[in-house]
């Protein structure tokens, strides 16, 4: 099955500055891809010129298997193509329920109404005027209106901006739902949690270039990255000498290793024959943050 998203060799300039420089990525269909990078590092220009909004410089793109610089396809591509941007304008005396079954009257076969509204939690609020919502009632209109025409790709810009720990989780599911009812879905996002969380692969940019793609596990050589395990000795067995221990301090102990199972079974077994408790024990690789950071070094160039 083809791509639904290629991009092959895309540069634009802005005057001196290339803000995009040579990026080539895929996403298949069906797959959560996170598009991931600092301010200025070209995401926002990238994610743009697939949608249709501003015109490359050079390079190959095929969004759905259409050039979205391709104006005489642009109405064929926003019909089967859905957007949440950081920012949507909509008529704040519009009610809820007017402003979602507007935008439905854009598509040939869109979603029910009120289906959406309860989809993302705003059954209730059908009559309230968009100028009385909060900012994360105006965040989940901002995901009624990328959904209501039943994209077969849909554009997550910052999707839970705003959102309490709560609504976040809840938004996420509703992503994962729309990925397993066959919704393809490009994602950018700050929050390194919810890249984890949702994304299929990841691609991160810098200074207009990608400089890493993979899994979240696997991003950077993350699976590879040596293991830290962590633990306390109660104080009166602080003298002791722990196998392996590379690090210590105020009773804290650090063992880095590439066979943390291996350091596991040899840490917990010589507690065990000194009828020592390894308390605080923790067992972490880096994170996706830690990752994202070494990256992305230095910033945009």
């Amino acid at each position: 099955m083809a791509s639904a998203v290629e991009v092959d060799g895309v540069h634009k300039r802005y005057g001196a500055v290339a803000a995009v420089a040579g990026v080539s990525f895929s996403v298949e269909p069906g797959e959560i891809f996170a598009l991931l990078g600092p301010n200025g590092a070209g995401k926002t220009t990238t994610v743009e010129i697939l949608e249709g909004f501003r015109a490359r410089d050079a390079g190959r793109v095929a969004v759905l298997g259409i050039d979205p610089g391709d104006r005489a396809s642009g109405r064929a591509l926003r019909e089967r193509i859905g957007l949440v941007l950081q920012d949507i304008a909509v008529e704040p005396y519009l009610t809820v329920r007017a402003t979602i079954a507007r935008n439905a009257g854009y598509y040939p076969a869109p979603r029910d109404v009120a289906e959406v509204i309860g989809l993302v939690g705003l059954a209730g609020l059908e009559r309230r005027k968009v100028r009385t919502l909060s900012g994360g009632q105006k965040r989940r209109l901002d995901l009624a209106l990328g959904m209501i025409g039943d994209p077969s790709l849909l554009f997550l810009d910052e999707p839970t901006t705003g959102f309490d720990p709560n609504a976040r989780r809840g938004a996420w599911q509703l992503v994962r739902d729309l990925r397993e009812a066959g919704t393809t879905i490009l994602l950018t996002t700050h929050y390194m949690e919810e890249a984890q969380a949702l994304a299929d692969r990841v691609a991160v940019l810098a200074g207009g270039r990608i400089v890493a793609e993979g899994t979240p596990a696997t991003l950077g050589g993350r699976d590879r990255d040596r293991t830290l395990i962590r633990f306390t000795l109660p104080s009166e067995h602080r003298g002791a000498e722990p196998p392996l221990a590379t690090g210590r301090g105020a009773g804290r102990y650090t063992v880095e290793t590439a066979e943390p199972t291996a350091a596991l079974h040899q840490l917990t077994g010589w507690a065990l024959e000194h009828g020592l408790t390894l308390s605080q024990l923790t067992v972490e690789r880096p994170s996706l943050e830690d990752v994202y950071l070494r990256l992305t070094e230095g910033g945009a160039e």
